[in-house]
């Protein structure tokens, strides 16, 4: 059975913002669309617990600009008990992009719980992306600016862009640890669907764009489902 499928997809925003986690308090974002971001892009699109996305590369379509806003946060987390906005708020300075576009490609990896070929979950992206479909809106980093996509169209040309973008987060681990119990999070299983406990662990890559293209190694997958203790079944 087939167990890998290619997909990709355009998205473009007005504004966007990979947020850099080495910078604390301010958002400063990445110049470009980071891997966690593109994989958000197409669970939002589809996305089913046979598999999982492994965001091959990434082509700038539109480099788009900064532009520096002042936007009101909360300083805590919403939990059982409500928030005062006016005790919890604060303003807060992030550095943003502005109209970009994007060109995503990415595997569907078959997971142990698939019975079906990676193609059906292939050819079901296409025609939700051909529709307009999704199951929630997508949006490029954060909530507030959300993304529009399409499939690729033949006027669509990547930039002739090189750059080299240094450490960028490609995604988060969710390591179950009985000791650590940071955080609840789902375990999609062979024999169903799980709730388990533990943190998430941010992994990172050196980031190049190289012709217009970001290239994700395939290597650094290979180390978030080892630390996962997952197996997708790749198929290299």
């Amino acid at each position: 059975m087939q167990r890998r499928a290619k997909v990709q997809v355009k998205v473009w925003g007005e504004y966007a913002c990979f947020t850099r986690p080495e910078f604390k308090v301010e958002r400063i974002s990445y110049p470009v669309m980071t891997p966690s971001a593109a994989r958000g892009v197409l669970e939002a699109i589809f996305w089913k617990p046979e598999f999982r996305y492994e965001v091959r590369q990434i082509g700038i379509l539109s480099l788009g600009g900064q532009q520096a806003i002042l936007r009101n946060e909360l300083t805590s987390k919403q939990n059982k008990n409500p928030i005062v906005i006016e005790s919890a708020r604060a303003q807060r300075t992030s550095l943003i992009l502005k109209n970009v576009a994007y060109w995503i490609v990415a595997d569907i990896i078959l997971t142990n719980r698939a019975v079906d070929p990676a193609a059906k979950y292939r050819d079901q992206f296409n025609r939700r992306v051909e529709r307009g479909q999704c199951h929630h809106t997508p949006y490029l980093g954060t909530r507030e600016f959300a993304a529009y996509f399409s499939s690729i169209d033949e006027d669509d040309v990547v930039k002739p862009v090189d750059m080299d973008i240094g450490t960028m987060l490609l995604d988060f681990a969710f390591i179950e640890d009985g000791s650590r119990k940071e955080m609840e999070f789902l375990r999609y299983e062979e024999t169903g669907t799980r709730t388990a406990v533990g943190f998430a662990k941010p992994l990172f890559f050196e980031a190049k764009v190289e012709n217009g293209w970001l290239h994700v190694p395939k290597e650094t997958y290979q180390q978030l489902y080892a630390l996962e203790g997952q197996n997708a079944l790749r198929v290299d």
